[in-house]
């Protein structure tokens, strides 16, 4: 049986290392090292070093554990576990030298992530759970916040970049929110929106979309600190379901309420 405890401490160490080359090299990215690989989609030298660096020591810690990686779709994937890992989530953050990008690095069977790491690399920030554990920050164990409705809420989401197929509901949702929040942030990593529900930073965070790289660590994260993670729909699942939402559970079923409306 697998030390998911265990194996959690050894990626939270690894992501720390790959995070320090990260850091050193957002002084030298320059216009001629990045390549557009699709509309509005980024990738430099760092993003394939930082993967190549990190699927070499992830092949250590759980040697039959395959691949699903953001930048190297030809990594071999297993049926049973896979490491499903975005080595520099906030590219296009990174290459214009905002400091919100991370790296996510999660372990998953088939129906399920075991293990999850998500490590803020400006703010020197580790997050990270397993299955049937809690969620910690920097070692200190975080839970959602205990904010009941959406008016009181700080909400986060993400603006499409590439599919402008649901625009039209997505603004009209969004002129709602405005009207009946705090507030809405889009900070440009998906797996940090969701880091920060799982602490209690933000209530809510919705986007489409996504990839599973995106959401994987995060989902776990805001699942063992007490959140809930979802589709837009009920039943509909978020880890490859381009769809999701997370919430600290209190305001989970007022925002679907209104979201279903749009969508």
């Amino acid at each position: 049986m697998m030390d998911l405890r265990e194996i959690t401490r050894e990626v939270a160490e690894l992501s720390k290392t790959a995070g320090q080359f990260i850091r050193h090299e957002s002084a030298h990215v320059q216009e001629k090292n990045i390549k557009e690989k699709g509309l509005h989609d980024l990738v430099t030298y760092v993003d394939l070093e930082s993967e190549k660096r990190l699927v070499n020591a992830l092949t250590e810690i759980v040697p039959e554990a395959g691949f699903i990686a953001e930048e190297n779709p030809k990594l071999r994937k297993e049926e049973q576990l896979n490491w499903i890992i975005d080595p520099l989530d906030g590219t296009t953050n990174f290459i214009h030298g905002i400091p919100n990008y991370c790296i996510s690095i999660a372990l998953a069977a088939p129906d399920e992530v075991l293990a999850a790491v998500v490590y803020e690399i400006n703010r020197d920030e580790c997050f990270y759970g397993w299955k049937e554990g809690p969620a910690f920050l920097n070692g200190n164990r975080i839970i959602v916040s205990p904010t009941t409705s959406l008016g009181k809420s700080l909400i986060a989401t993400g603006f499409p970049y590439s599919d402008y197929s649901l625009l039209r509901p997505y603004l009209g949702l969004f002129e709602e929110l405005m009207k009946d929040s705090r507030g809405i942030r889009r900070l440009g990593s998906a797996a940090l929106d969701l880091a920060y529900v799982a602490c209690g930073r933000f209530e809510l965070f919705f986007e489409y979309g996504l990839k599973p790289w995106d959401v994987a660590a995060g989902s776990l994260i805001v699942e063992r600190a007490g959140g809930l993670v979802s589709g837009f729909k009920d039943g509909e699942g978020h880890l490859f379901g381009r769809q999701i939402v997370a919430s600290n559970g209190h305001t989970h079923t007022e925002f679907l309420e209104k979201l279903n409306r749009y969508f």
